[in-house]
């Protein structure tokens, strides 16, 4: 017996580990909101993308894999709307992953932390079901129940096993919706509970032995995970739930150019969002924070003479982005609105000395070797050692 979406009851509690779909308070207005879902935030270009796409869809897809793809990378559409890249990176990529969702294969993003894995996997649950928030967070406490289901006790105690009592997972509800789930950091997931994941990507079914009856997945269910080998505490896949994927690693950007863009256009979107006060360009700083970066992260300066020492954090897209939106902060409600060298400079110091003892280390000598006597970064030398004094 097949329960179909219709039987299976809302959440009253979510299993941990799950993102419920249905809010407990009212939702607030979408200007209240602190970060809206891509799909909301991103609506009017979905809905122009849908209106300008003439191409086969998939069932239950919202757009053809061809405009999925231009989703997340920009373009301009027949109607003079204009989309804005979510991903900038290669376009093999996305459409390896695209395709790779239009069949009945699994997608994992692989890639070191930074790499915008999460933001791809939500952009394109939304551009394919309209839905990006049927998601497990991985953590090294998430349960079985997070990815296959649980039990309102109240109700199990009171009337026993039944379809009322059932509390359904995210990936429960993308199977009887046709819809595409998220699961974030696989690999920190112990290792039993990720190979729940085996009988709903092999068979497409997950079985419900306490009423004698399975979920079966209707045409449209797919699942993106990312993860990643670089923190501490992963528990490596199975070969068997490895086989079950297909594989897209996201590398880190290939050109300090490509890396500024991206840096610049995401500070842009979370200044508005937070409704920093606009600021002149800042692209000099964010260079500068870049280069840093990217010479630390490499062990080698941009001009490949000097070997440099490079610190214990990863030093990712992701973490200058927070630096530099640190620093408008600073420069828009304490300085001249200006984005200056003092303003990036303690959080700057933050992001690269993880390790009080010997990352300090790596970074003064980064300083004393490199900065200080790199032509027109004098003041980027004197705000960074006031920030480490």
């Amino acid at each position: 017996m097949t329960v179909s979406e219709s039987t299976v009851s809302a959440p009253t509690t979510a299993p941990a580990g799950a993102v419920p779909t249905t809010p407990a308070l009212p939702a607030p207005a979408g200007s209240e909101v602190l970060r809206a879902h891509a799909e909301d935030a991103f609506a009017a270009e979905l809905d122009a993308l849908a209106a300008a796409d003439d191409r086969p869809r998939p069932a239950r897809w919202r757009l053809s894999p061809w405009a999925v793809a231009t989703y997340l990378l920009g373009g301009a559409l027949p109607d003079g709307t204009v989309v804005t890249p979510k991903y900038v990176g290669p376009r093999r990529l996305v459409e390896v992953a695209v395709s790779t969702l239009a069949t009945d294969r699994a997608l994992l993003l692989l890639g070191v932390p930074g790499t915008a894995k999460t933001w791809v996997s939500e952009h394109l649950a939304a551009a394919i079901s309209g839905d990006s928030t049927l998601l497990v967070q991985g953590t090294a406490g998430t349960p079985e129940e997070a990815v296959r289901y649980g039990w309102n006790y109240a109700r199990l105690l009171a009337e026993g096993p039944s379809r009322d009592a059932l509390v359904p997972s995210p990936l429960m509800r993308a199977m009887s919706g046709g819809s595409t789930a998220r699961i974030e950091e696989l690999t920190r997931i112990p290792a039993d509970v990720q190979d729940s994941l085996i009988t709903i990507l092999s068979e497409k079914t997950l079985p419900i032995p306490e009423l004698g009856q399975e979920v079966q997945a209707v045409k449209g269910f797919n699942v993106i995970a990312t993860a990643n080998d670089r923190d501490r505490g992963v528990n490596e896949l199975s070969s068997a739930l490895r086989r079950r994927f297909n594989t897209v690693v996201l590398p880190l950007p290939a050109t300090v150019e490509a890396e500024v863009e991206i840096v610049s256009r995401r500070v842009d979107q979370l200044g508005r969002s937070l409704d920093l006060p606009s600021a002149p360009d800042g692209s000099a700083e964010i260079r500068r924070v870049v280069t840093v970066f990217r010479e630390l992260r490499d062990g080698v300066t941009a001009d490949g003479r000097t070997r440099l020492k490079s610190p214990s954090g990863t030093l990712s897209t992701a973490e200058v982005i927070s630096v530099v939106t640190h620093g408008l902060a600073l420069a828009a409600h304490f300085g001249d609105g200006v984005l200056r060298a003092g303003d990036i400079a303690s959080g700057l110091l933050g992001a690269v000395v993880r390790d009080p003892a010997a990352d300090r280390l790596v970074w003064q000598e980064y300083l004393e070797t490199v900065v200080r006597e790199r032509e027109g970064w004098k003041d980027f030398y004197r705000a960074c050692r006031e920030a480490a004094a």
